[in-house]
């Protein structure tokens, strides 16, 4: 699980989001939903034969199945560009089943659902119980029913990583990392063995997400709690632990927008590639393609930076074979009436068709330059009592600035993640891990 998931965001280790000012970025024409970006096809071909090996002497007869942002690093467009030696094998199509409650979930629950517009421009759910909201999206609103099954995408009811890292990268190829741990928990909607099947009570939590510094010696304590409610439309709350302050506080909503200290990502990008409130997002749908991923691997014990492409941050040949992956496009922004200072002018998200996954994301600014390239990288853990999923949270996951040439890398360590009964005894303790008073028990 990387640390974009449940990242720390409080006051006194914030740093403003450029707002303004576009540095050699691209605008959103020269990219992702651009209209000679719209047909991904090559002529006779729809796949890639496992076993090809993709180089940066051969990456062209590949472009159709990448994203732009990646069909971009080839090309060398930017700072961040592959280097010489890269190699990405291909291997076959793997689809881990989705687990067997989620789906019946998903069979007994989805005819019910509905769409409510809202007054302010906005969208919300009826009706949802669990599993896939829409199983086969379309329109109207498909561009928010695809974002909806993202935001349901299965997750165990209790992950718990106890030791964590991401690591900040320069211009320079210079780094700085950190250690954390972190508790996401599903509190509604759950269709895990040991989950109750009830429906959630009126302002019920859906989601949380508890995460705690370890190291630097400096950092050791900060902690913060992030908490997404059932109503679509009530913002997320987020609370920080201050080791200095002894006590936990709230966090102002404009912080949402600002960077972590020394990293890339915003509160917007937390939950392995998104985290909003829902009824203010608008998504359209741009279509359906195969892209080439990283998904359902093992990473190496200690992946960074000997893990690493560098100073580009990017998977070696020795984590997996790259696979070629069904995905949804969708282009997501705030609706009107919310758009005014907020982080991103847009994102474009590939989202796997299977597991809802966000693979990859290309951000543009305020002023629709594009801004930073984002990938999520699922891997395969082991539920109890379910089996093998492929699931957003236990990943790796890699954030490239453009525009000022930093990039950021996360996961987990090996051998640090825990699922549901899994989890040491200490991790159950709900009061202390979903609520803001939780928070005060940390260094007592």
């Amino acid at each position: 699980m990387k640390v974009t998931g449940t990242w720390v965001i409080f006051l006194s280790v914030l740093i403003a989001v450029s707002g303004g000012t576009t540095i050699s970025a691209a605008s959103e024409n020269e990219i992702a939903g651009a209209p000679n970006a719209a047909d991904h096809s090559l002529p006779g071909a729809d796949s890639i034969a496992p076993g090809t090996i993709i180089t940066t002497q051969n990456w062209q007869d590949y472009r159709p199945f990448m994203p732009d942002g990646m069909a971009a690093m080839f090309e060398g467009k930017y700072f961040w560009k592959m280097p010489p030696d890269v190699q990405m094998e291909v291997g076959p199509t793997v689809l881990v089943p989705l687990p067997k409650n989620y789906l019946a979930a998903t069979e007994k629950y989805a005819g019910q659902v509905k769409i409510i517009e809202l007054p302010g421009g906005g969208l919300t759910l009826q009706g949802y119980r669990g599993g896939i909201a829409f199983p086969n999206p379309q329109e109207p609103h498909r561009g928010w029913k695809v974002l909806m099954n993202l935001w349901y995408r299965y997750s165990p009811h209790l992950l718990v990583v106890t030791h964590g890292w991401t690591c900040a990268v320069n211009s320079s190829g210079n780094s700085n990392c950190e250690t954390y741990q972190v508790v996401d928990r599903q509190l509604s909607f759950s269709t895990d063995l040991s989950s109750s099947p009830d429906p959630p009570a009126p302002g019920a939590k859906y989601f949380t997400s508890w995460f705690m510094e370890l190291e630097p010696e400096q950092v050791k304590y900060t902690a913060s709690l992030n908490i997404n409610y059932v109503d679509l439309s009530t913002p997320e709350e987020i609370y920080s632990f201050l080791p200095s302050l002894r006590r936990y506080q709230p966090v102002a909503s404009s912080g949402r927008c600002a960077e972590t200290e020394g990293m890339d990502w915003t509160a917007e990008d937390f939950r392995s590639g998104l985290d909003s409130t829902m009824a203010e997002l608008q998504a359209s749908y741009i279509g359906h393609r195969k892209i080439l991923a990283l998904v359902d691997f093992r990473a190496p014990d200690n992946p960074f930076p000997d893990g690493f492409f560098m100073p580009l941050v990017w998977p070696k040949p020795s984590w997996a074979k790259w696979q070629l992956r069904d995905v949804d496009v969708i282009d997501v922004r705030k609706i009107p009436s919310k758009a005014a200072g907020y982080c991103y002018g847009k994102r474009v998200m590939y989202i796997d068709a299977h597991n809802f996954s966000p693979l990859w994301e290309e951000l543009f600014d305020t002023h629709m330059n594009l801004w930073k390239f984002q990938t999520t990288l699922p891997q395969r853990v082991d539920v109890p009592g379910i089996g093998p999923v492929v699931t957003p949270g236990v990943d790796v996951e890699l954030i490239w600035d453009i525009q000022r040439n930093h990039a950021s890398a996360g996961g987990e360590s090996a051998g640090t993640v825990y699922v549901n009964e899994q989890a040491p005894a200490e991790f159950q303790d709900m009061a202390r891990y979903t609520t803001p008073a939780g928070l005060n028990l940390i260094m007592r």
